[in-house]
């Protein structure tokens, strides 16, 4: 897998957070289409969010599909009976106090991508327009979506 995350990561922006980062460390992932780091440092943040610990974990998780599907063959009228998508995601935990006294109970946000078998090698600049517009509107919103996950309200 090509991805690897340089550390540290510079978080996006959060009320709170005046420039944030986060160094980790490679962890091990569950299975071999996985790759998964733990952070072990955080700075820029404030108040200091708690650390990657076995009780209250900090990862972020990479996943490609096990097994990549390809196109089946065109119909004989000329038009492919089904398109198969590559699943991939990035999900990340962060353990969270429900309640003060309390054990952490990890938090998650998962983001998932399906790419149509083909559509790599014919619409490459496409696929890579929606990443980017998907991981900038992430960002753009970045404060908005915590503010909504203390607040409930959008």
């Amino acid at each position: 897998m090509p991805q690897n995350l340089t550390t540290p990561i510079t978080g996006a922006a959060q009320t709170g957070f005046t420039s944030p980062t986060y160094t980790h460390v490679a962890d091990m992932a569950a299975g071999a289409n996985m790759k998964q780091v733990a952070v072990s440092a955080v700075g820029g943040a404030g108040n200091t969010p708690t650390l990657h610990s076995a009780s209250s974990p900090f990862t972020i998780n990479l996943v490609r599909p096990l097994n990549f599907q390809v196109l089946g063959p065109v119909g004989s009228n000329g038009r492919l009976s089904s398109v198969p998508l590559n699943v991939y995601k990035v999900h990340t935990r962060k353990g969270v106090v429900p309640l003060s006294g309390q054990p952490a109970v990890p938090a998650y946000m998962k983001t998932e991508y399906g790419i149509p078998a083909g559509s790599d090698l014919v619409s490459p600049i496409d696929l890579r327009a929606m990443i980017s517009a998907h991981i900038g509107a992430l960002n753009q919103l970045s404060a908005e979506i915590g503010n909504t996950a203390v607040t409930g309200t959008m």
